[in-house]
Order: structure tokens, then sequence, then C-alpha cells
């Protein structure tokens, strides 16, 4: 079993949340850590207000956090890929990240145009040739800040930590791996290993977007994202890539909640029904068009 921690955003200080949520999984940061990846969650070009996206500010608390456990001169890249129905030059400017990399003096890193390296890996007793960005090949720590979402494909029911990583996928097209998704998830997960998922939970999608002031940490990305399941309401058992992933050695199905209960936040997250989720979908069909209208995509 692994400790999966669960910490309430007081106000607006993201950098006490995260470090209490470190701590109660009694996680240190090595000194001698010289380049850092930050992957977090930019699946669209969707506003940290929808709850779909890693919020900057939080990216920006955990920046602190790491210089002042490590050095000041720690090389910290934060990372995504293009998508086919999203490109990073636009999601790093309208989510953001353009200014906080500004501000705070870290690299943006699309892996699409990063060097790369072919890694073979077999999940079950099929083979997968994958490509291994150098930009994450070569980071002495790699820190997943994942969202808790739904998704309805293949069975994943939820994604948090595990389906965040398939963002590190160079190949624009991922949508060729969507007949095999749950097997190229754990894939990418085996290929390259993050050491921590640090969950943004302040604002939570579900169906409509609501604040939920959470903050989950460890180091276990299985473990954090069966607590996930269990606060969106849904039963981890009946998500088959969960254990696919233990099968394989990703981490435990079984974890240990510390902090805050989950049953709190379970009671506060906005659950699916049948008339919510179609409302969400159409909220997501206009936003989707607006942004496309925006940056000129349609």
């Amino acid at each position: 079993m692994s400790f999966v921690s669960l910490v309430r955003i007081a106000g607006s200080d993201f950098q006490r949340a995260i470090t209490k949520s470190l701590d109660l999984i009694n996680y240190e940061f090595d000194d001698a850590v010289a380049r850092v990846v930050i992957k977090p969650n930019m699946c669209y070009y969707w506003d940290k207000s929808t709850g779909q996206t890693t919020d900057p500010a939080f990216i920006g608390a955990l920046i602190e956090i790491i210089r002042k456990k490590t050095s000041n001169n720690v090389d910290i890249a934060i990372v995504e890929s293009d998508a086919s129905a999203m490109k990073c030059r636009y999601a790093f400017r309208l989510l953001g990240y353009e200014k906080l990399a500004k501000d705070y003096g870290v690299r943006l890193v699309n892996l699409s145009e990063d060097k790369k390296k072919k890694a073979i890996v077999t999940v079950g007793e099929k083979i997968y040739s994958l490509l291994l960005p150098q930009t994450i090949a070569e980071a002495d720590l790699k820190i997943n800040v994942p969202k808790i979402k739904y998704m309805d494909r293949s069975g994943i029911k939820i994604t948090c930590a595990l389906k965040n990583l398939y963002g590190c996928i160079p190949y624009a097209k991922k949508f060729r791996y969507h007949p095999f998704l749950p097997e190229v998830i754990v894939a990418i997960n085996k290929v390259m290993p993050f050491d921590l998922s640090i969950v943004d939970g302040n604002v939570v999608s579900g169906i409509s977007p609501i604040k939920l002031k959470l903050v989950m940490a460890s180091k276990d990305p299985v473990a954090i994202d069966v607590a996930a399941a269990k606060i969106a309401g849904e039963n981890p058992r009946l998500i088959p890539y969960f254990s696919l992933a233990y099968r394989e050695g990703i981490g435990n199905k079984s974890c240990i909640p510390v902090g805050e209960s989950i049953e709190y936040f379970k009671e506060r997250y906005p659950r699916r029904t049948l008339r919510r989720k179609l409302m969400g979908i159409a909220y997501k069909a206009i936003v989707r068009t607006k942004l496309s209208n925006k940056i000129g995509l349609n």
C-alpha cells in the first residue's frame, strides 16, 4: 500500500498546501538535483477556471518550493506535446505558461520538437515502440501535476496521474493510439516513470467546474489515481487499466490516505448524472468553438 496525502487549500495559498501534502508522505527533495521536469495537464486550450487544465499559479508555487529545497540554479522545464487538436505554442500562451516561464525563469519545452530516442516496452504480451523525449530522459526529477477528470473511452472512466503522461508522447496524432488506450497509458508510464505526482484539485471539472480546494500527493501514480477515482465516485476495481498498471509494476492498487479523508472531498465533487453529463458535453463544445475562433483554427 502507498501513501496518498489529501490537503485542503486555505484561501489561495498553494505553496503551503503543496508543502503540507509532501510532508504528509515524507517526501524529501534531493539537493543534488540539477534538472527538473514538470508535466502539467494542458489537454486543450481550456482556461484554469474550467478545471480542465493545471493552474500556472499552482506550478509557480511548486517551482518556488523546488528552489527552496534544492537550489536557485536548478534547471526547470515545463513540458507538453502537440496533439491533433492542440498546439503547444498556442496552449503555452493562452493558458498563462509563457508569462509563468518569464516570471520564474524556467523553460517551456514542446516535446514534439525535442530530440527523441526509440524505446521498446512490453505490456502484457504486446510490444510497443514509443519515442522518449531527451528532456525527460535527462531529468533528475520528474513531477507530474495532473487534474482529476472523467473520460468516456475504452473503459478509462477517470483520468489523473497515469493518463497525464499520455501528453508526453511527442507524436501529435495520438488518436491513433485510442483503440488500445489503456495499454498505451501503461506503456508510457513504464518507458518514462515519474518520481512524484501532485494533483491540482483546486478547481475540478467533474461535469461543471467547482472549487474543491484539494491538493493530493504521492510517489505512486496508481495509488493516487485510485484515490482520485474514489473522490469522483467511481469504483477503482471497475477501471481495468489500474489493474493493468499494477500488474506491470507501476504502483499499488491500495492507498493509505493521510491528511483529510477521501469522503470529505467525495461529498463535494461534482458527480455525474445523465443530465449533467449532457450539459457538460454542450458546455465543452461551446468553449472549444469560441477558443478555436479566437486563435484562428476555424
